[in-house]
């Protein structure tokens, strides 16, 4: 019955050499996909990129929230400013858990450390804050793409319209 499974044009030494053709080809494919498995570990342990701009946004929105006390006359923008923030922080920190999936820590949703020592900033330092964290926001947007790239897109809009309109 096996006889019956090789064509008859297939002679005992061809069908071994086929074997071990395929024995090799497996063994080939195998030593492939271990070097591909080795280089996506690598750039799992590279820091995702969306850890700056989140970092920026906690920043902002802790600086407006504390300048806010500073300028009361200003305190309405400013809680915007760091509402809007807050809000760019927690959609960054949903993307890069989502992008972590099981792997993810709580080092990405941590809240920033401020100390109680330094003194409020100045509306004048929140602006300068903000237009760092757009340009930043604007830079890696382009390095980007798909959503991370229209959500960095969309972030560095927001904190432009920021400095403009609410904090001329």
């Amino acid at each position: 019955m096996p006889a019956a499974l090789i064509s008859p044009a297939l002679s005992r030494r061809g069908a071994f050499r086929v074997a071990g053709a395929a024995a090799l080809g497996l063994a080939a494919l195998g030593a492939t996909a271990g070097c591909a498995g080795s280089g996506s570990n690598d750039e799992a342990r590279e820091p995702d990129p969306l850890l700056v701009p989140l970092a920026a946004a906690r920043r902002d929105a802790a600086a407006a929230t504390a300048a806010a006390a500073l300028a009361p006359d200003r305190a309405g923008a400013l809680t915007v400013v760091a509402n809007e923030r807050t809000a760019h922080a927690d959609a960054l920190s949903a993307e890069i858990l989502r992008a972590a999936g099981s792997e993810a820590t709580a080092t990405t949703t941590a809240a920033p450390s401020t100390t109680a020592a330094s003194a409020p900033p100045a509306v004048d330092d929140v602006r300068a804050g903000l237009a760092d964290s757009q340009r930043g926001a604007a830079a890696l947007a382009r390095r980007l793409d798909g959503y991370r790239a229209g959500l960095l897109g969309s972030i560095s809009a927001a904190v432009a319209v920021q400095q403009a309109v609410l904090l001329p």
